[in-house]
C-alpha cells in the first residue's frame, strides 16, 4: 500500500519547515472545534505558505500573511452566504444530490471546511461529517468527491490526474514547480523545482 505522505514529499523534495509551530495548530483546532488531518498538517508545516505548480495555494496557521485560519474564516463566510435553497440547480449541479448531503453547511462540525484553493477558482474542502477521509472539490458549478487522504489527493493532483473535476488536469512535464508566497509587500520569492522524476 502506498504511503502517500512520503510519496508526496518525495515528489516535492526537501523544504525548510520555516513556520512549523504546534501551538498554531492547537489554536486553530480550538477555535474551529475540528481537527485537521495529520497528513495535511505535515505538508502545510513542511512547505506552506506556498504555491504548487503555478496554481494550488496552501496557507499556514502561524503566519500573519497567508494565514490559514483567517483564510478559512473568510472562505467559510463567503460560501455560507450563498442562498443554496433559492438556487434553481439541476441534478448535475446540486451539491446536496451530488454529494449525498442532507444539509449543506460550511465551517460547522458536520460541514465542509476549505483547506486549499487554486487560482483557477477551485476550492478543496474537507468533509468533517465523513466517517472516513473525504475531500470535496468545487469548480464553478461542478462538485466532485474523493474518498482519500489529502496526501493522496495532492499526489494524484501533481501527477496530472483530474482531481478537481472532469478534464481538470494541471500537469506540467518535469519536476513540480514550488514557489513560496511573499511574506512582505516587496518580497519576490523565486520558484524552484522538486525532485527530478517526481519520486514516482
Amino acid at each position: 500500500m502506498t504511503d502517500y505522505l512520503a510519496a508526496t514529499m518525495a515528489m516535492l523534495g526537501p523544504a525548510q519547515s520555516r513556520y512549523a509551530e504546534p501551538s498554531a495548530w492547537d489554536r486553530l483546532h480550538a477555535d474551529f472545534g475540528i481537527r485537521l488531518p495529520a497528513d495535511y498538517r505535515a505538508i502545510v508545516d513542511t512547505y506552506a505558505p506556498i504555491q504548487l505548480n503555478g496554481h494550488l495555494y496552501l496557507s499556514h496557521p502561524s503566519t500573519e500573511r497567508w494565514n490559514l485560519a483567517q483564510w478559512i474564516r473568510d472562505t467559510v463566510q463567503a460560501w455560507s452566504e450563498v442562498p443554496w435553497e433559492e438556487l434553481d440547480l439541476g441534478a448535475d449541479e446540486d451539491p446536496h444530490q451530488l454529494l449525498g448531503l442532507k444539509e449543506l453547511s460550511f465551517g460547522t462540525r458536520n460541514g465542509l471546511w476549505p483547506i486549499a484553493s487554486t487560482d483557477r477558482g477551485e476550492t478543496i474542502f474537507l468533509d468533517a461529517a465523513a466517517d472516513s477521509t473525504r475531500l470535496v472539490v468545487n469548480y464553478d458549478e461542478t462538485w466532485v468527491e474523493h474518498c482519500m487522504s489529502f496526501a493522496e489527493w495532492l499526489h494524484r493532483y501533481l501527477a496530472g490526474e483530474d482531481m478537481t473535476g472532469p478534464n481538470s488536469s494541471a500537469f506540467y512535464p518535469g519536476p513540480v514547480k514550488l514557489q513560496y508566497l511573499p511574506m512582505s509587500a516587496g518580497e519576490r520569492p523565486q520558484p524552484w523545482r522538486g525532485r527530478p522524476g517526481r519520486g514516482m
